[in-house]
């Protein structure tokens, strides 16, 4: 694959990506934006019986997150780099993300039976601020850590510009300063702040945070194997999402 053909690749799953980022926005929200953005949300999708539905909609939210998980582990990437060129490995993982997203919205079951409903108006905008701030946290500590490489962005400049790849060194940074997963912390906030819970949407953030939960640990393993005592020293210090220190600070 040569140097622009690369780079555009690494573009255009970036930019699926963010679509589908987007649209995941609308989705949880149920809401089209008034640009109509989402014609199908969580709770506006295909109608079906309710084991039927539940079954798709797991099997859905598992074709994105067993594949997710497998293919950030290390082992996976040597193996992989053998068939995508290592410059592209991240682009070509950013861009299953974005299909599959794009999977679970076509297909996704709707399931709209009420679970809450909250009718208090200045509480009901308290939650729609805390789904705004799960979106902007996702976004902003994605950028703290390197928003271009977590995307695959930056391999794949580096290499149209002839430069080599350097990997972005650990170091700590707001909110990283206190707490060790803001970012997934962000996830389930977009995941659980809506005023109006369906058994759908329900479904949707419970599987979806027992998935962080479990990628946790073996994001966790691979960051100790990476940077050593530094990590060891930081996850000892900086809960993983409560907001307080838990030992004197870091270097």
């Amino acid at each position: 694959m040569g140097r622009v053909l690369t780079f555009v690749y690494g573009v255009v799953s970036y930019a699926a990506f963010f679509v589908m980022f987007l649209y995941l926005i609308a989705f949880l929200a149920n809401t089209d934006m008034g640009l109509g953005l989402a014609p199908r949300t969580v709770d506006t999708g295909l109608s079906g019986e309710v084991g039927t539905a539940i079954l798709i909609n797991v099997v859905l939210l598992l074709l994105f997150g067993v594949p997710h998980t497998i293919m950030a582990r290390p082992n996976f990437k040597r193996a992989w780099t053998k068939i995508v060129p290592e410059v592209a490995e991240r682009s070509t993982y950013v861009m299953v993300s974005a299909l599959t997203f794009a999977l679970i919205f076509w297909q996704w079951r709707a399931m709209p039976e009420s679970v809450w409903s909250v009718q208090n108006e200045m509480a009901h905008n308290i939650i729609w601020g805390i789904y705004g701030l799960g979106w902007v946290t996702i976004l902003y500590s994605s950028f703290v850590i390197d928003h271009f490489d977590l995307f695959g962005l930056r391999q794949v400049w580096l290499y149209l510009t002839g430069k080599p790849y350097t990997r972005v060194q650990f170091s700590m940074r707001f909110p990283y300063t206190r707490i060790r997963h803001p970012l997934l912390l962000g996830w389930i906030l977009t995941f659980w702040a809506t005023p109006d819970m369906s058994s759908g949407h329900l479904l949707f953030a419970g599987i979806w945070t027992a998935y962080i939960f479990v990628a946790i640990r073996y994001e966790e393993a691979d960051l100790l194997k990476e940077h050593g005592d530094d990590y060891a020293r930081y996850r000892q210090s900086v809960s993983m999402f409560i907001p307080i220190r838990k030992g004197d600070q870091v270097g």
